[in-house]
């Protein structure tokens, strides 16, 4: 057993939490969330599944790590949202952040959605915008409500228009309004209507948002 101990030290040599997190979202982007396991995101990384124990000993723990990375590159571009800034902008600015990272990897939303922040410094950079909201007037539970619609919101958009783009690769006339109209018949004309009046994903995405907010 102490020489298993000293090949997987070998193997786990050089590998951090960066270079993992970096593998798995690669492997995401490439798969799918069904495709991430630590064997594929070992076999990326040219290295055995137990070398990855070292940093992440079940694929949750990897998931969390991804959903934390993820939360990390949110919180770089929200720190650059001036302190004065009203909390329902602050807001609007955050939840286009995050729609924008989700999006970024495929089946974004459905795999960072429920991951835990592993990262402490994630969590305590919350504190200012607490802070400035609480300072606005805002309870501490209006304030932790309203980011948590917010989040909630752009998970459940995000994960519909990316499972509809998926659909959409493989049977183009999928979602054609052309064919919903011919199926609704001319005796529904209010809900033929409302298929042409949902607009583009992003005009969408805000106009919603905005009603949230």
């Amino acid at each position: 057993s102490s020489l298993n101990v000293v090949k997987l030290s070998g193997m786990a040599k050089g590998l951090t939490r960066e270079r993992i997190v970096d593998a798995a979202l690669a492997v995401l982007d490439e798969g799918g969330i069904d495709a991430v396991t630590l064997r594929t995101v070992a076999a990326r990384l040219d290295v055995r599944a137990p070398a990855l124990y070292w940093h992440v000993p079940n694929k949750q723990h990897l998931l969390d790590e991804m959903g934390t990375e993820i939360q990390r590159r949110v919180q770089a571009v929200l720190a650059e949202v001036p302190a004065d800034t009203a909390w329902t902008e602050a807001l609007r600015t955050y939840a286009g952040i995050l729609r924008t990272e989700y999006l970024a990897h495929r089946d974004g939303a459905r795999t960072f959605s429920g991951t835990r922040l592993t990262d402490p410094d994630v969590l305590r950079a919350q504190e200012p915008w607490l802070g400035r909201w609480t300072g606005a007037g805002l309870t501490l539970r209006d304030a932790m409500d309203a980011a948590e619609l917010v989040t909630s919101y752009v998970v459940g958009f995000t994960i519909e228009e990316q499972e509809r783009v998926q659909s959409e690769a493989s049977d183009p006339e999928r979602y054609s309004v052309a064919a919903r109209d011919a199926a609704v018949g001319p005796d529904a004309p209010l809900v033929a209507e409302a298929g042409h009046a949902r607009g583009a994903a992003d005009a969408r995405f805000a106009r919603q948002l905005d009603i949230l907010l």
